[in-house]
C-alpha cells in the first residue's frame, strides 16, 4: 500500500514543475524574444512483481508482472519557434527572422547571447556604443562591441536586413560603413543555459556558437523598427493550466484513497 503513497506524491511533485513552467510562460507573455517552455516526463523505475508466470496448463504467459514507481520531470525544453514581429517606435529595435542570436558582453566579461532586439546607444569616452537595456556591448560579426563615429547622426543610421549598419552618402543613399552585427546560431539551442534577463548561455548541451557569417548555416535577416514577442499561445497555456490541476487533483486522491484503505485494514478485528 505504501507503494501508491509514494507513486503518487511523486506525480503531484511533477505536476507542481509543470505548473510552475506554465506560470513562467504565462508571466512573459509579454517578453520580448521569449521562448515558450514545456517539461518532459519520464517515468520512474519498475518494480518485478513476477519475472515469468504459468497458466494453468504449465505454459509460460507473454507478459511479467511490473508496476512503475511513479514520474518524474525529465527536462525542461524551450521551443524555438519564431514569434510574432511586431512594430516598434524604437530607433534601434531589430527583429531577427530566422535561427539567429544577438550577442552581447555581460559587466563580468562573459558572453550571453537573445533574441531581444531592444538596444540603445550608449555615449563613452571611445565614441557611441550600441547596447541593451542594461549597457551590455551588442558584438559585432568579428566579436567586438559596435562603437559608432561620433560623427554619425543616430537619426540617419539604418541597418539592412543582412545586418550592415549603413548611414547616407551625399546622395543620400545608405551606405555600409564597415560594421556589421553579429549573429550566431548553435547546433542544440535547447541546451542552452538561460540566465534571466532573457539572456542565455552557451553550455557543452547547445554547442559551440556558430557566426553566420562562417557560411556553414542559413543565414537570418533584420528587421529595423520591430521586435519579436515571445511566442506563449495563451490558448494551448490554459489547456495546459487546466490538465496540470486535474493530474494533480488525481494524484492526491489517489493518496486519499490510500489512506483509507490503509486505515480499513489497520481497523480490522479478528
Amino acid at each position: 500500500m505504501m507503494r501508491s503513497l509514494w507513486t503518487a506524491a511523486s506525480g503531484m511533485v511533477a505536476q507542481q514543475t509543470n505548473l510552475d513552467t506554465i506560470s513562467n510562460n504565462l508571466s512573459n507573455i509579454n517578453t520580448t524574444g521569449y521562448k515558450t517552455e514545456a517539461v518532459n516526463f519520464k517515468s520512474l523505475i519498475y518494480q518485478t512483481l513476477q519475472q515469468k508466470s504459468y497458466d494453468s496448463k504449465g505454459e509460460p504467459k507473454p507478459v511479467s508482472a511490473q508496476v512503475g514507481l511513479g514520474v518524474r520531470p525529465a527536462a525542461i525544453v524551450s521551443s524555438f519557434t519564431q514569434g510574432a514581429l511586431l512594430e516598434s517606435s524604437g530607433a534601434f529595435d531589430y527583429a531577427i527572422e530566422g535561427e539567429g542570436f544577438f550577442m552581447v558582453r555581460q559587466n563580468d566579461g562573459t558572453i550571453g547571447y537573445t533574441r531581444n532586439g531592444n538596444f540603445f546607444l550608449s555615449v563613452d569616452t571611445e565614441g557611441t556604443v550600441l547596447c541593451t537595456a542594461e549597457g551590455y556591448p551588442v558584438l559585432s560579426s568579428e566579436g567586438q562591441p559596435i562603437v559608432l563615429d561620433p560623427q554619425y547622426q543616430s537619426t540617419k543610421i539604418t541597418v539592412d536586413g543582412d545586418g550592415n549598419i549603413c548611414y547616407p552618402d551625399e546622395s543620400n543613399n545608405a551606405q555600409p560603413i564597415g560594421i556589421k552585427i553579429g549573429l550566431y546560431q548553435f547546433p542544440n539551442p535547447s541546451g542552452l543555459t538561460k540566465v534571466g534577463n532573457s539572456y542565455l548561455a552557451e553550455s557543452d548541451a547547445s554547442g559551440v556558437a556558430i557566426n553566420e557569417e562562417d557560411g556553414v548555416v542559413s543565414k537570418s535577416k533584420l528587421k529595423q523598427g520591430y521586435l519579436e514577442s515571445s511566442n506563449v499561445n495563451v490558448a494551448t497555456e490554459m489547456v495546459n493550466l487546466i490538465t496540470a490541476q486535474r493530474a494533480y487533483e488525481l494524484c492526491s486522491k489517489a493518496i486519499t484513497t490510500s489512506d483509507t484503505m490503509m486505515e480499513q485494514a489497520n481497523n480490522l478485528k479478528r
